[in-house]
């Protein structure tokens, strides 16, 4: 069971913490560049290639969680090998908007009277992803952060792999039929952007199958709770297609909200 210490949370080798240093933030950004770019095909910008980083003006404003391996040589600074980007109301202000308004009208998020957080830039380094503790660490630290912060909502846009909704019809379709979320809360893909999930009939689809077929993220989200919005959207630079998705922090399971509760004390 990962244990907490100050700010931090540790299991073994591993801790989840928030970035402190202007280091800590360019090594996530390392991180991404690889996960992203080289291993997920994206398409980086100039500066981007030339700099190895998965880098815009997000970055400045958010906090950026990471899970820090410190297994490697005595002395050595800790490697990053996870992380995700939170992004609160104030962090959005700063910034202009959240990262999710360029492809959803989030306004049904926006009116949601308590605190809201957008989750975006989730990766794990390749040598990592068959550690559970990696996944569950970042997972621990978002569940304090929520309780940090009085987060009610968290939202983002998820991916799943390639930009051909024909090829995606049975998770894209599922997803409609079984997750949509609920009227008040649901984002809406922006029209010149939209892409129909509505692609098979609800009594087409084989629900096991149809989730099997879900990124493990996605997977992740709707394990907690999650929903998610109307339409998809291509992202032909990420080389993916992307869904709103909208979790309420009452419905997060147990084992991740009780358990950080009773452990971040008053």
């Amino acid at each position: 069971m990962p244990t907490q210490a100050s700010s931090a949370i540790r299991a073994g080798r591993l801790e989840v913490r928030l970035a402190q240093s202007a280091a800590e933030i360019d090594a996530s950004q390392a991180l991404r560049y690889r996960v992203f770019y080289d291993e997920m095909g994206a398409k980086p910008s100039a500066e981007m290639a030339a700099r190895a980083r998965d880098f815009d003006a997000f970055d400045e404003v958010c906090d950026h969680l990471l899970v820090l391996d410190y297994g490697k040589e005595e002395g050595a600074a800790p490697q990053v090998v996870g992380t995700y980007r939170l992004m609160r109301r104030e962090h959005a202000a700063q910034a202009g908007r959240f990262y999710s308004s360029g492809e959803y009208d989030i306004g049904p998020i926006l009116a949601h009277p308590k605190p809201i957080m957008e989750l975006g830039r989730s990766c794990v380094d390749a040598a990592y992803r068959t550690r559970a503790s990696t996944m569950q660490l970042l997972w621990a630290g978002i569940a304090a952060y929520v309780f940090k912060h009085g987060i009610d909502v968290m939202f983002g846009c998820a991916s799943l792999p390639g930009t051909d909704p024909k090829a995606l019809s049975v998770p894209l379709s599922y997803l409609h039929h079984f997750c949509q979320a609920p009227q008040a809360l649901c984002p809406r893909a922006l029209p010149a952007l939209y892409t129909d999930m509505n692609l098979l009939p609800k009594d087409a689809i084989d629900e096991k199958s149809a989730l099997a077929e879900l990124p493990p993220l996605i997977k992740g989200y709707l394990r907690l709770g999650g929903f998610v919005g109307a339409g998809a959207v291509i992202d032909h630079q990420f080389n993916t297609t992307d869904v709103a998705v909208i979790v309420k922090t009452d419905m997060v399971a147990e084992k991740y909200y009780k358990h950080y509760e009773r452990s971040a004390g008053p």
